[in-house]
């Protein structure tokens, strides 16, 4: 017989019939039995739950996943609000092994179990995880994440510097899908290791027999996909600072899309797969023959139209009466100045007659004004000691004098005053 004291006392409000007491007679309701559940279930607690995520939706008001158990098939539903969800990593996704704490929720209208997330983190690597996020917080604190510090890959390098394990899969494509992009691509592989404790020593150590050569133009460093411990040396904080202080542009070309290393933070270009690396570092060939064309025939085009237009500006230009009949401006010009002569001819001959005139009248003034007029008339000018005689007493008798006639001049002796 099961003891009903030591059972929760869990009794739906309103008089309701127990699901514990009810009978075909006296069937309980359904909210007094969702009561029940809503009320047990929340006696639970927030336990920590481990298990494997099978589905994880972002979506704007929080995410939404399934947990499935380790060893068996039982699945539960997890919710994470948005306001949660920047306290939990940021890199869980479907595959993963986590460890979460969750409240249970039963929802009454519509009968659903659901389990609030309010923390998660990774099986086994929760501490690591931690320990990289403030690798990356110190980082960037530094300014080595910063794109401004970020280097442009030159468009066409002359030799490409390739970091990655020998004979693998990232160095076969990286190559490959690099020649046949660019057939004459010149590269300088460097094997290294890349997984392992010697990762970083022998990453760093191409990286310096690259980045000293001063052929290569840019490098690559390429590994192919693998689990997240695999990719822990490329976030060590050495490689990080080595890539950060090298003086040629580096590309990170590690896993797959979904894998995010600290390296792809520091590199001056993150490549999603080796393959998208070799579609960055060099232009393809196809591509740039096209755009060629493509700039030969805006060129041609620019060019006919210039041409035409210039045609038409010469054609109007020349159907301008100007450069139609260019003499008729000579000929316009030349009756001006035919008029222009004319005009200046018949003033001059008046401006000649005027002055004839002129002269004649002055002329005949000065003849009727000269002393010589005079003389011509009969008069006679007489002078004693240089003096011209003006009185009959200037001319006392014996005195000498000069009289000039119209013609000439002779002595003459004064006899003295006569009366008249």
């Amino acid at each position: 017989m099961v003891d009903t004291a030591a059972r929760p006392a869990f009794a739906p409000a309103g008089g309701q019939v127990h699901p514990r007491d009810s009978s075909p007679d006296r069937p309980c309701s359904v909210a007094a039995l969702g009561t029940v559940v809503r009320d047990y279930v929340a006696k639970l607690g927030s336990p920590w739950i481990e298990g494997e995520v099978t589905e994880w939706n972002v979506r704007a008001v929080g995410t939404f996943a399934r947990l499935r158990d380790i060893d068996g098939d039982a699945v539960i539903s997890l919710t994470i609000w948005s306001r949660v969800r920047d306290r939990i990593p940021k890199d869980i996704k479907a595959g993963d092994r986590i460890v979460v704490c969750a409240k249970p929720e039963y929802r009454l209208k519509s009968g659903d179990l659901s389990y609030v997330v309010s923390s998660a983190k990774h099986v086994g690597l929760g501490d690591l995880l931690e320990s990289l996020e403030r690798l990356r917080s110190r980082l960037r604190a530094e300014g080595l994440l910063d794109p401004g510090r970020k280097r442009r890959l030159p468009f066409l390098p002359h030799t490409v510097g390739l970091i990655t394990g020998k004979n693998t899969d990232a160095e076969k494509d990286v190559l490959r899908n690099a020649e046949l992009r660019w057939p004459h691509v010149r590269f300088r592989v460097v094997h290294a290791v890349v997984q392992g404790d010697q990762c970083v020593p022998s990453v760093l150590a191409a990286l310096r027999t690259l980045d000293e050569d001063p052929e290569v133009d840019v490098i690559v460093i390429a590994r192919g996909g693998g689990d997240f411990q695999d990719l822990l040396g490329f976030s060590d904080e050495r490689m990080l600072r080595a890539v950060a202080a090298a003086s040629t542009p580096i590309v990170s070309a590690i896993g797959h899309e979904a894998d995010r290393p600290l390296l792809d933070d520091v590199a001056d270009l993150r490549a999603s797969t080796p393959t998208d690396a070799a579609k960055r570092v060099v232009p393809d060939v196809a591509e740039q023959l096209a755009l060629v064309r493509q700039a030969r025939a805006r060129l041609t085009t620019r060019l006919s139209q210039r041409l035409q237009h210039e045609q038409v500006h010469l054609a109007q230009l020349r159907s301008r009466p100007a450069l139609r009949a260019p003499e008729s401006l000579i000929q316009d010009r030349a009756a001006w100045v035919d008029q222009a002569l004319a005009r200046g001819r018949a003033s001059a001959d008046r401006a000649l007659t005027r002055g004839h005139a002129e002269i004649a009248q002055l002329r005949a003034s000065l003849r009727a004004l000269s002393p010589q007029h005079t003389l011509d008339r009969g008069y006679a000018i007489v002078q004693i000691a240089g003096e011209v005689v003006r009185d009959a007493r200037q001319a006392p008798e014996g005195a000498e004098a000069i009289v000039t006639v119209a013609r000439g001049s002779f002595a003459a002796t004064s006899h003295g005053e006569r009366g008249e």
